[in-house]
């Protein structure tokens, strides 16, 4: 049995294979190949996703949408991918660009996830310390019949169970809630950027990433794009800028927030779990004593 608070919260799919492919990709573009042959040379080393998109390109089918169907980071590479060859963009720097993008947002939540990992551990291992102390009254020989046979006891062994309970939803949620975004951040405005880049109007550009799959512009997009209109300066470079200080702060905020989870931790602590090893561990040790039960010297 293991406990919710360690295994129930979910994590984002790793974006380290789209990255590596979608940088090799941009590589081999650079060098002069067509995206047709660069997937190809990309199947022939063994990669799982170009060999898909190999075969859907053999069937007639676009490349984005292998990408998307394949889920996690590479929804967002295909998001990219349709957005590039919409508005006619350099198809290798942009690639090259998102795939740091990618791997910039990946560095980030293994930042946040390395920050999580000693509270949620050691949330884990605490939890388990009424069973603990329900196991040793057994090892030391107390009489156990005692407790389940005595009012008192039976209120104890229903109060501390539910104690336990609690203890593990309330921990599972603080974990949750400190857990990173499951949508890498920034990774709009890289998009809109690349669309941008293929040089066509802000409102086409907007367009093409909503039919691509990447939603309607959020505020921080939606800011930069009106600083630049009202600069007159080209919103290209602000939306990269404000795209790696979205990842920055996010990871600033996730180490925050384990900082604060250590803390938290302690509230279902000293509420549920120390009152459900008293409960379980030593009221079964008293009511043995009391009820004239022999005690083992």
């Amino acid at each position: 049995m293991t406990a919710p608070d360690a295994r129930g919260v979910e994590t984002a799919p790793d974006a380290t294979p789209a990255t590596e492919t979608v940088q090799r990709m941009a590589v081999l573009l650079e060098a002069g190949l067509a995206p047709a042959r660069a997937w190809e040379c990309l199947a022939a080393g063994g990669d799982a996703v170009a060999g898909e998109v190999c075969d859907a390109a053999a069937r007639g089918e676009p490349v984005a949408d292998v990408l998307r169907a394949r889920g996690g980071a590479w929804r967002h590479v295909a998001v990219a991918w349709h957005v590039a060859e919409t508005v006619g963009a350099p198809l290798a720097s942009s690639l090259r660009g998102f795939a740091d993008a990618l791997r910039d947002a990946q560095r980030s939540r293994d930042d946040v996830r390395v920050a999580l990992a000693e509270p949620t551990a050691t949330a884990r291992l605490v939890s388990w310390l009424p069973l603990v102390a329900v196991g040793l009254t057994v090892v030391l020989g107390f009489d156990v019949g005692a407790v389940v046979t005595h009012p008192a006891g039976i209120a104890c062994v229903a109060a501390g169970t539910g104690l336990i309970v609690l203890a593990r939803r309330w921990t599972s949620r603080l974990v949750a809630a400190a857990q990173p975004p499951a949508e890498p951040p920034g990774l709009q405005a890289d998009v809109v950027a690349i669309a941008l880049s293929g040089g066509v109007s802000v409102e086409r550009a907007l367009d093409v990433v909503a039919d691509a799959g990447g939603g309607a512009p959020d505020g921080s997009t939606a800011a930069v794009l009106d600083l630049s209109a009202r600069a007159g300066a080209p919103a290209v470079e602000l939306l990269r800028a404000a795209a790696v200080d979205a990842r920055h702060t996010a990871r600033t905020d996730g180490r925050l927030r384990a900082a604060r989870l250590g803390a938290r931790l302690l509230l279902p602590l000293g509420v549920c779990t120390l009152p459900a090893f008293l409960l379980l561990g030593v009221a079964p040790m008293l009511l043995s004593v009391l009820s004239g039960a022999p005690v083992p010297l």
